[in-house]
């Protein structure tokens, strides 16, 4: 039996940028699919969206430079910090949700992560969201129509409660069964258990068959 899983995400996370230009090729093998789930870090609880609350100005410079070096070391365009940042990502997790509803989520966070990280847009300015959007084929009226409705915003706030609930404390996140990873190492770790439970499954299975040969070589064969 198969285990879902997810990748929660909010894109004014430039550690949720960085797993989300990894997780698909640390991915490729797994024997679940993981969901791209949108949420808003800043309703998983205190320990979350705390990019604006640096001791002092020495820190934050610390915490930029880490990242920037692991964007390297990941072979990404180099990191361009918004102008303003951290940024307000309500609008743009509401149409990430969207997306989700019509299929385009993987697409649309990626090209608007990349107008964050490797652009330098904050996405709060909309037009930003609207190109974004625009690179994965999604009409801008279909786009702002579906930001406005209410059911996307009840589905954004259900989303992030349940991720709460089930662990998510904030992102990135990957969840597995009812198993949750945060942080930076969040993909790798996950795709680790989930490889090493499937081995450990197809072990079990292996050893459940009766020893071949005689009358059971004709019986299974």
């Amino acid at each position: 039996m198969s285990t879902s899983a997810a990748f929660y995400f909010d894109l004014a996370s430039p550690l949720a940028y960085l797993a989300a230009e990894r997780i698909l090729q640390v991915f490729s093998s797994a024997p679940t699919p993981v969901e791209w789930q949108p949420v808003l870090a800043r309703e998983l609880g205190p320990h979350s969206d705390a990019f604006d609350t640096y001791r002092c100005e020495r820190e934050q410079l610390v915490f930029r430079e880490e990242l920037e070096r692991q964007a390297r070391e990941q072979g990404l365009q180099p990191l361009v910090w918004p102008r303003s940042f951290p940024f307000d990502s309500a609008a743009a997790m509401r149409v990430a949700t969207y997306a989700k509803s019509i299929g385009r989520t993987v697409p649309f966070a990626q090209a608007a992560f990349r107008q964050a990280f490797a652009g330098g847009h904050a996405l709060d300015d909309f037009d930003y969201v609207l190109i974004s959007a625009a690179a994965c084929e999604m009409h801008p009226r279909a786009v702002k129509q579906g930001e406005s409705l209410r059911a996307g915003r009840e589905e954004l706030a259900q989303a992030t409660a349940a991720a709460a609930l089930a662990g998510v404390a904030d992102v990135p996140a990957v969840r597995v069964g009812e198993r949750v990873w945060v942080g930076a190492r969040a993909v790798e770790d996950a795709a680790a258990h989930m490889h090493e439970a499937a081995a450990t499954t197809g072990a079990a299975g292996q050893d459940a068959h009766p020893p071949r040969g005689g009358c059971e070589k004709a019986a299974w064969e």
